[in-house]
């Protein structure tokens, strides 16, 4: 299937895009202060993912790096919409009768919808109580679509192990579910911490850790499928 390759080939871009974009805005900000106007702006020397001295957004809302990481994300998101219609394709070629295809699908894309919307909102400042949720509720709804619909993903692919086992590597389907069933743990064990005021650092680290712990779910996608 042309769609299995085509799957294979953007889950690999659905990782290296937000990765480098991340981690781009990260050193900019760290090191590079001489080309930020706003000299406010810059952050000392940090490692968030593990000391977590700043969040996402404190990288990635300020000039030049937002002129990175809004492109990045826009592009990221439309991957997102090809991988999941790739994958419904395929799903519907081994098993034409999934009840699971609609919630994929809806949570798939409507994960793409979310991540776009937070970029576009992304350093854009509002003085209002109301606003702030509204971005917080945004980017929390966009975990829980990538979570909910990798999951139902790993779920269907399960299904039909059987009939696609000469054209995956199952080591991967298996890590495929570990790391979906880790961050389902993390995410549940972690709402009494970050439900609270307070715990900055942890939220930070948390926040840096988890989205690379999301996105590492396409890379063992490419190394899934395979060649041929």
């Amino acid at each position: 299937m042309k769609e299995i390759m085509q799957a294979k080939s953007i889950s690999i871009w659905i990782f290296i895009v937000p990765f480098i974009a991340l981690n781009l805005c990260l050193i900019l900000i760290t090191q590079f202060h001489s080309i930020f106007p706003n000299h406010e702006d810059v952050l000392l020397n940090t490692i968030p993912y593990f000391d977590g001295g700043a969040s996402i957004s404190r990288t990635a809302r300020v000039f030049p790096t937002y002129l990175i990481f809004k492109p990045a994300m826009f592009l990221t998101s439309y991957l997102l919409i090809k991988y999941w219609i790739y994958n419904k394709k395929i799903i519907l070629n081994f098993d034409s009768n999934n009840n699971f295809i609609n919630r994929i699908m809806f949570f798939g894309i409507g994960s793409a919808i979310l991540l776009t919307i937070h970029s576009i909102f992304l350093g854009v400042h509002f003085d209002n109580s109301f606003y702030k949720l509204f971005r917080r509720i945004v980017i929390l709804l966009f975990i829980i679509f990538e979570i909910v619909a990798q999951a139902y993903l790993v779920y269907s692919l399960y299904k039909l192990k059987d009939k696609i086992i000469n054209l995956i590597n199952i080591n991967f389907l298996k890590l495929k579910r570990l790391l979906v069933t880790f961050l389902i743990i993390v995410a549940i064990a972690s709402i009494p911490i970050v439900s609270v005021p307070g715990h900055k650092f942890f939220k930070h680290a948390l926040e840096w850790d988890y989205f690379i712990g999301v996105i590492s779910f396409y890379l063992l996608t490419f190394f899934m499928w395979k060649k041929k």
